[in-house]
């Protein structure tokens, strides 16, 4: 496949739309996120080269949607968001954010769901992560948190991830009235949670008009940031939009000159089913192109974890 590189799109801004009217964060809405995340991966993997990755990701986002549902949130999370608040953190930061045994339990019936589900290999990390005791997990998900993934068996990475996010995502679907962001500053991490993005997704609004927001890998909040900057160094020079379908595909990359770092961007208004974790997996073909034209990708799947 031929990549390129094409015109710049549309910025975020609109002469008769002031900036403040565009919301700063996007809260996870639960009753949906696993469940479509779910249904696009099942979608995609019908003509997808990695299909039996895809629809392995598709079986871990439905067993999230039972996990989310069977375990609701517990603990006092008032009483952690006022440490943060006196820290001057974010509110669910992972680098502060006391972790209580919630997210275990989340990861005990996650496995639960999913060992019917699973053979070969998987069966077998499953088999492991069950059996391992707590001070393991513990560290495991540290690791994870801390971006030290060599520490972890990749094959394992994924499941760890998936239980830590259904938590912070059941925290961040409580607390919009505790996270402060302003619409157009260049974050290149989640004002809730401090987490990497998944990738870019530009979000259809009234008018014909569209706003880029980041999409966090770990709390599932998206926040706003605009397409003029790079989303992980926010230089504005030497910016390139690239694709292997012309201007018309739905996915695209943004490339940096600056850093040498590119992002994936899901365009709705092409096509409305695209989904983040979905399409960014579904889409690396695309990663490798680029990294031969020599940019690193900025973001983290939490299906693509590198590791030992």
């Amino acid at each position: 496949m031929t990549i390129r590189i094409i015109p710049q799109a549309p910025q975020d801004r609109h002469p008769d739309r002031p900036e403040g009217e565009i919301p700063p964060l996007l809260f996870p809405q639960l009753k949906s996120l696993y469940a479509r995340r779910a249904g696009r991966l099942r979608q995609l993997a019908e003509k997808n080269p990695l299909g039996d990755y895809l629809r392995f990701a598709a079986v871990v986002a439905s067993a999230q949607v039972i996990v989310l549902y069977d375990h609701p949130l517990q603990g006092d999370l008032q009483a952690r968001l006022a440490d943060s608040a006196r820290v001057g953190t974010p509110p669910l930061d992972v680098a502060t954010l006391p972790r209580d045994g919630h997210w275990q339990r989340l990861l005990q019936s996650l496995i639960a769901e999913l060992k019917p589900e699973m053979s070969g290999q998987a069966l077998a990390v499953l088999e492991n992560l069950e059996k391992a005791s707590a001070s393991e997990l513990e560290a495991m998900a540290q690791s994870l948190l801390r971006h030290e993934f060599t520490q972890v068996n990749s094959d394992s990475s994924p499941f760890i991830w998936a239980a830590l996010s259904v938590c912070w995502a059941q925290m961040a679907a409580l607390i919009p009235g505790h996270a402060r962001a302003e619409a157009g500053e260049p974050r290149p991490l989640c004002p809730v949670c401090g987490s990497v993005p998944v990738c870019g997704v530009m979000q259809m609004a009234s008018g014909g008009e569209s706003a880029r927001y980041l999409h966090c890998n770990l709390c599932e909040t998206e926040w706003h940031m605009p397409r003029s900057q790079c989303s992980n160094c926010g230089q504005e020079k030497q910016l390139h939009y690239w694709s292997l379908e012309g201007v018309n595909a739905a996915v695209k990359t943004e490339s940096c000159g600056d850093c040498g770092s590119f992002l994936k961007l899901l365009h709705q208004q092409i096509d409305p089913a695209v989904e983040p974790v979905a399409d960014d997996l579904a889409s690396l073909v695309l990663d490798a192109r680029m990294e031969q034209e020599g940019f690193a990708r900025s973001s983290i799947n939490p299906f693509l974890f590198p590791g030992e």
